[in-house]
């Protein structure tokens, strides 16, 4: 197996742009989450394909050009959900029906109110879901803000949400990533920068039920971008970012370092096949020693 890239399989203007997720429907349907361009002015946008990325369609652009939309997820075929930087106290979400051809705001009124300048860290898992009704995203401290980093849960699809506060300590700290391997039981990834000392903190939450309640798992050797569990292997999950790649095989309650490899974002298919990917390219498969 390897991974390809070309320009029949860019989106418009993709050598300059930055995408921060990546959403695949099945083989021939996909979107792709295109940031704020600094050098065109563009804002953000969404594109998607319906031939396996031989062409692609700008399917939403924001009004505004400073909006921030940070990633994307999808219940199903048709109905999938994008959240953004809080604007005043509110997070705003896009809803989708169709597969993602149009995007519209979700109603808003459902929404807890947050404290101003929460934004949710823009790496691809800071919005989950699992099944066709639930969905999480994970929050940002605010800096002079003293409140530790948030995650919101849904049970309607987005209708109404409820936050918790995770036990991720500090203004300073992110929660980069979540993952749930049913309704119940999750992990919230991320950490922050120490710059007293010049290293990333790691630090990782548990959950379960459901996000209602949240408990400090394990410390994590270094700030992790994205965390996942592996399909099959009962409490093990992976954890990945800029000091390597650790391992949990007690459900994050401890943590330990297998890959020093720079690595951003990681995903497991339902036969526990993974990848993860890094810079320039980089693209890793995970090896799991037979038992």
């Amino acid at each position: 197996m390897a991974l390809r890239s070309d320009r029949h399989e860019t989106p418009p203007g993709g050598e300059i742009e930055e995408f921060r997720d990546v959403e695949a429907i099945d083989r021939d349907h996909a979107l792709v989450l295109a940031l704020n361009n600094q050098a065109t002015g563009e804002p953000v946008r969404i594109y998607r394909t319906a031939d396996g990325g031989a062409t692609w369609r700008q399917v939403f652009r924001a009004a505004d050009p400073e909006a921030f939309f940070s990633c994307m997820a999808f219940f199903d075929h048709r109905r999938g959900l994008a959240v953004g930087d809080a604007i005043g106290t509110k997070f705003p979400l896009l809803e989708t029906v169709d597969g993602g051809r149009s995007w519209h705001p979700a109603p808003a009124g459902g929404m807890p109110d947050t404290a101003p300048g929460t934004g949710a860290l823009a790496t691809g898992t800071c919005l989950v879901t699992k099944g066709r009704h639930d969905a999480w995203f994970g929050t940002t401290g605010v800096s002079g803000g003293g409140d530790n980093p948030q995650v919101f849960h849904t049970r309607d699809g987005g209708r109404t949400w409820t936050a918790s506060k995770s036990p991720l300590p500090g203004a300073a700290t992110n929660i980069a990533s979540l993952s749930f391997r049913n309704v119940r039981d999750g992990l919230a990834a991320g950490g922050h920068f120490d710059p007293r000392n010049k290293i990333d903190v790691g630090a990782v939450a548990r959950t379960s039920d459901g996000g209602a309640t949240w408990a400090l798992g394990g410390t994590p050797t270094g700030f992790k971008n994205g965390v996942t569990w592996i399909p099959g292997h009962r409490n093990t999950a992976i954890a990945v970012g800029p000091d390597g790649s650790d391992v949990t095989t007690d459900g994050g309650r401890t943590w330990s370092r297998f890959d020093r490899t720079l690595l951003l974002g990681i995903n497991c298919s339902a036969d526990a096949r993974c990848w993860a990917v890094g810079k320039g390219g980089l693209a890793a498969r995970l090896v799991i020693p037979r038992r």
